[in-house]
């Protein structure tokens, strides 16, 4: 059965995860049937590998990105994470060259998690996909 504690725990691996591209983590935290959408892809990805795909995506376009919990809420059954990304533009991203120009920004995610404690879903890129999509910076 999932707790909060146990969720918040998770939460700090997930940031560990996400940093180092940890494929280990990934799998014990990720579920095989997790669902994620992304710009980088008109399809769904699935899983822990799925997952790492695009953070392998965001390090193309900055090599550097590091994601830091600001702020947590969670429940037994889903968080809401503050993310404050830093990150240098220095590779192509969605079709910008590198402008080498240093982001800091926050953002929100919500993650959902099965009844194993493994995540399920993270809503969060398809308010970003609803601005860039029309513009015609992804797919």
């Amino acid at each position: 059965m999932n707790s909060v504690e146990n969720n918040l725990l998770k939460m700090k691996k997930f940031e560990t995860m996400i940093n180092t591209a940890d494929k280990k983590l990934a799998k014990e935290l990720i579920s095989d049937n997790a669902s994620f959408f992304t710009p980088a892809s008109n399809e769904p990805l699935y899983g822990a590998d799925g997952y790492l795909s695009i953070v392998y995506w965001m390090r193309v376009g900055f090599s550097d990105v590091q994601w830091k919990i600001k702020d947590i809420l969670a429940d037994t059954q889903k968080t809401c994470v503050l993310w404050e990304l830093t990150a240098t533009h220095d590779g192509d991203f969605l079709g910008l060259k590198p402008t080498y120009k240093k982001i800091k920004t926050t953002v929100a995610n919500f993650y959902y998690f099965d009844d194993d404690g493994k995540i399920i879903n993270d809503i969060a890129a398809e308010g970003m996909i609803g601005i860039l999509r029309p513009l015609g910076l992804c797919g």
